[in-house]
């Protein structure tokens, strides 16, 4: 292994959660590779991109080798995850297995299922009833039984939906923030005076990165710094303080197609959308309490996320 000045950090996934935390990383002083299946795109600064297929076995220790720590932030399109999500956690797990990497998991709330309401912490218990959720909790016990048995050194890490600059593909995201900037329609989903959760893309990084410097972290499930829950009704009146404009909400109390979320998609989510009939409250006091840390605040996110979405408008802006 390298010391600890030459530390290989390896994150696979280039997507919001997995370029952010290259980004991170970097910023650490870490050397860092981020790892896609095209290699194509800018990096961050610091960081070198590269291409490898981690779905096959052979690409997935390619995508490793030399590396010190790995990170697991791959996602697909949503109606191939049941497919395709296995076959990954197959191929990287037994990569590292082989060359003795740390593996750092980035995890969703699907394998808690349900809970009436109560705040999720990571005693909460596994009770998923839909097929996504019970194939993340198959692969989460995966995990960590390979740390078990000692033929790996696991640590995963579980976020609630993602909000910030670049995240687009959330509920709290591309629906939401082009249209209140421009007076479309805004969407919210289901109970909208429910509390629900929503993870900054930048406390995703911090903690996985945190997690990634943490070896004495390994064997178990934590809760990324997470602010605390507002409804969102809540956040539309935030939104619309700092806009100074009142938001058109669309409320769809069923799923169906709405703005990016097309018909494939939401006939996959249906069976999730129990997350916006209960609150969805997650509690990170674990995490924030072991490693000194506090999530960042949700005003703070809406103005930076406003700020990012009013350059992205602008720079897709027809020019005259």
């Amino acid at each position: 292994m390298n010391t600890q000045e030459q530390q290989l950090h390896v994150v696979l996934g280039a997507g919001p959660a997995g370029t952010a935390l290259a980004a991170e990383l970097a910023r650490r002083g870490h050397a860092v590779r981020l790892i896609d299946r095209s290699g194509e795109g800018p990096a961050p600064l610091g960081v070198e991109r590269r291409a490898a297929d981690v779905s096959t076995p052979a690409g997935a220790l390619a995508a490793v080798q030399g590396a010190d720590v790995v990170y697991h932030c791959v996602n697909v399109g949503y109606h191939l995850q049941v497919e395709l999500m296995p076959l990954i956690q197959r191929a990287v797990l037994g990569a590292v297995e082989e060359t003795g990497a740390r593996l750092v998991v980035l995890d969703t709330l699907y394998p808690y299922g349900p809970t009436g309401g109560a705040p999720m912490t990571e005693r909460t218990p596994w009770n998923a009833v839909s097929r996504k959720g019970r194939m993340r909790a198959e692969l989460d016990e995966a995990y960590l039984t390979a740390h078990r048995e000692g033929r790996a050194r696991v640590v995963l890490g579980r976020a609630a939906d993602f909000v910030g600059p670049g995240v687009l593909n959330s509920t709290l995201g591309g629906a939401v923030f082009p249209a209140a900037l421009t007076g479309g329609e805004v969407l919210g989903l289901g109970d909208i005076d429910l509390p629900h959760s929503h993870t900054d893309i930048r406390d995703v990084a911090a903690g996985l990165a945190t997690l990634g410097e943490h070896p004495e972290a390994d064997g178990r499930v934590w809760h990324l710094p997470t602010a605390p829950a507002r409804t969102p009704r809540q956040i539309h009146a935030m939104i619309e303080e700092r806009t100074g404009r009142p938001l058109n909400v669309f409320v769809l109390d069923a799923p169906r197609p709405f703005g990016p979320f097309d018909e494939v998609f939401m006939a996959e989510y249906a069976e999730m959308f129990y997350q916006h009939t209960e609150p969805q409250v997650v509690d990170s006091g674990d995490f924030e309490r072991a490693f000194g840390t506090a999530p960042i605040p949700l005003e703070r996110t809406l103005d930076e996320t406003l700020d990012w979405y009013r350059d992205l408008l602008s720079a897709h802006a027809p020019r005259s």
